[in-house]
């Protein structure tokens, strides 16, 4: 961690456009900007300028005028990094990014690395490393819900609920290791029963936290659906149903799709991805039997698995229908699965109202559409948003779960240890593993550097 450098780097995306900015972070940023930029008017002198100013001028190299730009000024400790830093904006030509990056790091910078303008943030304590890790998460949000999750954690949210848990927990910490210093004399500072009072609430908001990941890996990474049946059932038309564009190609010949076609869709702050499937059928067909292959892959990955089947084999032979989906619930075990009586609009309208399969059955024609929202409707129950809707604190991160489900066996160690009598040093011990694990979270206790090194690796560089 080169914490002395001066960094630079893009933050805008690569490549063409409007603007781009680039930004400098460090002790040496002022200096070094004095010697490649020059104002255009003396308003606009580097020296004189305020914080939150911007300054127009022009960006040298050596002589010659690289471009004209805007140059946001920004002084310690009132910046993102905590540093001095200054953005300069320019024109958006690659070429031109290139030679202000070169004329830069020719002047004293460093390119930065992945995630070092927010780990500098971190280090200053700018925020915590749950609210830098939600940085990476808001930039990379997809959808409305990611979105909101991402921005409650940036703002503290999850950070605050870990750290009102710590500091309860720390002040009987404190009394406990208190007593180890009178051992002989055989005194106890902390009240065992409000401490089991305090365990138990502790235990009751980190299974919550933990109950709230299985939403929050939904939020963050969206719903995959498998869309899965006999060939010929309709799932080509159906995804292009969902997604209202020709994506997948339809033919009267069954076994058209070969390969999965997937494609994402947002339902109410919600990324789906929907996964057209090969037809499940016996082939020889050696293309067409890799596709079926992957089929299953397809829905091993999946969360929800939507079978599709048509309406008029139901009514010809319901029990072959009824079978084949014991067989596909045997496969596919507590996943959700989804039924789905396709084109309808090929039987009479009482034949379509008798139709049933003795359990939740939607009937639809993925053609002309009918149907096709009480489907979406279905899909969207199977999420549980209530925690979202009522700004609960909701744990997307696999780290942050895990840390938190370590932190809970060891509340279960120091109850059971209570419990048997054990003395208070053991006791210190457990609870001095719990904090450790919440502190992990927040990064309040020292965090392994590889660990700092992997979470702040995943961010794009200039960020």
């Amino acid at each position: 961690m080169r914490m002395e450098d001066t960094i630079c780097a893009l933050s805008t995306p690569q490549g063409m456009g409007g603007i781009a900015v680039i930004r400098i972070s460090g002790t040496d940023t002022f200096p070094i900007l004095k010697s490649v930029f020059k104002p255009r008017s003396t308003r606009h002198q580097l020296e004189n300028a305020q914080p939150y100013s911007l300054l127009f001028g022009e960006i040298l190299d050596k002589d010659i005028v690289v471009d004209e730009v805007m140059v946001g000024i920004f002084k310690n400790p009132n910046s993102y990094t905590g540093e001095d830093v200054a953005e300069i904006s320019c024109h958006g030509s690659v070429y031109i990014q290139e030679q202000i990056l070169k004329v830069l790091l020719n002047n004293g910078c460093r390119l930065a690395d992945p995630g070092e303008y927010t780990m500098r943030a971190y280090i200053a304590g700018k925020m915590d490393l749950s609210q830098a890790e939600a940085v990476a998460d808001l930039i990379e949000s997809e959808s409305k819900a990611a979105h909101q999750v991402a921005i409650q954690q940036m703002r503290g949210g999850f950070s605050e609920e870990i750290k009102q848990l710590r500091e309860e927990l720390i002040q009987f910490a404190s009394l406990i290791e208190l007593e180890l210093d009178f051992g002989e004399e055989d005194v106890e500072f902390a009240d065992r029963t409000e401490l089991l009072k305090l365990l138990s609430k502790i235990k009751t908001i980190v299974t919550r936290l933990l109950d709230s990941f299985e939403t929050g890996r939904v939020i963050k990474n969206g719903v995959p659906v498998a869309i899965v049946g006999a060939p010929n059932a309709g799932k080509s038309t159906l995804l292009n149903a969902l997604l209202n564009e020709e994506k997948a190609l339809v033919t009267d010949i069954p076994g058209t799709t070969r390969d999965a076609i997937e494609d994402e869709i947002n339902i109410e702050g919600i990324k789906y991805r929907f996964i057209d499937t090969a037809g499940i059928r016996e082939t020889k067909d050696l293309v067409e039997s890799l596709g079926i292959k992957k089929t299953f892959e397809k829905i091993d990955q999946s969360g929800i698995v939507l079978y599709l089947f048509n309406a008029e084999h139901l009514v010809s032979n319901p029990e072959l229908i009824k079978n084949e989906i014991q067989i596909l619930r045997n496969q596919i075990g507590q996943k959700k699965l989804v039924l789905v009586a396709n084109k309808i609009d090929l039987i009479s309208k009482d034949q379509a109202d008798r139709i049933t399969i003795d359990e939740a059955l939607i009937k639809i024609s993925a053609l002309t559409k009918t149907g096709v929202d009480e489907l979406i409707s279905q899909l969207t129950s199977y999420v549980n948003l209530n925690a979202l809707h009522s700004n609960q604190t909701i744990v997307t991160n696999a780290r942050h779960a895990a840390e938190l489900n370590m932190s809970l066996q060891d509340l279960i160690k120091v109850e059971e240890g209570m419990a048997a009598g054990i003395s208070s040093d053991f006791i210190a011990m457990d609870i001095r593993q719990v904090l450790k694990h919440l502190g992990n979270i927040i990064g309040v206790v020292d965090v392994d550097q590889d660990i700092l090194g992997t979470i702040f690796g995943k961010f794009c560089i200039g960020k």
